[in-house]
């Protein structure tokens, strides 16, 4: 596929119909990969709220490609949350260049350091490559997460 162009990231809301339809794709894969005790996906409900921004990546025409969200942990520690590309636009950058936008906006932030937790399953492989090729290194469980052998946390130090 061909690279994206004229990616638009901006905050959104994710009750949008199209976002909605994203989420729900998302979490049916969360379940469908991970046991049920090991899904940490937020749902639309947990988008929204105090410490959390959700931004989507679209196309010129509008047209969804993926999305993000960034939720406080605590004034220095951020948490990259419910971060998908719609399967249309896979391998096109829009992973990358909604990592970049999270990335520079915890930065921008303040934060001393981004983590996530991601699956362990086969199905993450694409994910956990991605996060290692922009400088996350595995770590132990953080925030609320406890040892899960079907979660792998990751973390970035962003300032020093």
């Amino acid at each position: 596929m061909p690279a994206t162009v004229d990616l638009v990231i901006r905050p959104d809301a994710p009750h949008r119909d199209d976002v909605l339809a994203l989420l729900e794709e998302h979490l049916a894969d969360m379940y469908a990969t991970s046991p049920p005790e090991s899904v940490h996906a937020l749902d639309p409900s947990g988008l929204v709220g105090p410490g959390l921004t959700f931004w989507t990546a679209r196309d010129a025409g509008g047209a969804l490609l993926g999305c993000a969200a960034l939720k406080e942990l605590a004034p220095d520690d951020g948490e990259l949350k419910s971060m998908r590309t719609a399967t249309a636009a896979r391998g096109r950058g829009v992973g990358s260049a909604l990592l970049a936008h999270v990335l520079a906006e915890a930065t921008a932030r303040g934060y001393r350091t981004l983590h996530l937790e991601t699956g362990t399953q086969d199905f993450f492989a694409p994910a956990r490559r991605l996060y290692e090729r922009h400088g996350f290194v595995p770590c132990a469980p953080f925030g609320a997460y406890g040892e899960d052998p079907s979660s792998a946390y990751y973390r970035r130090v962003l300032t020093a």
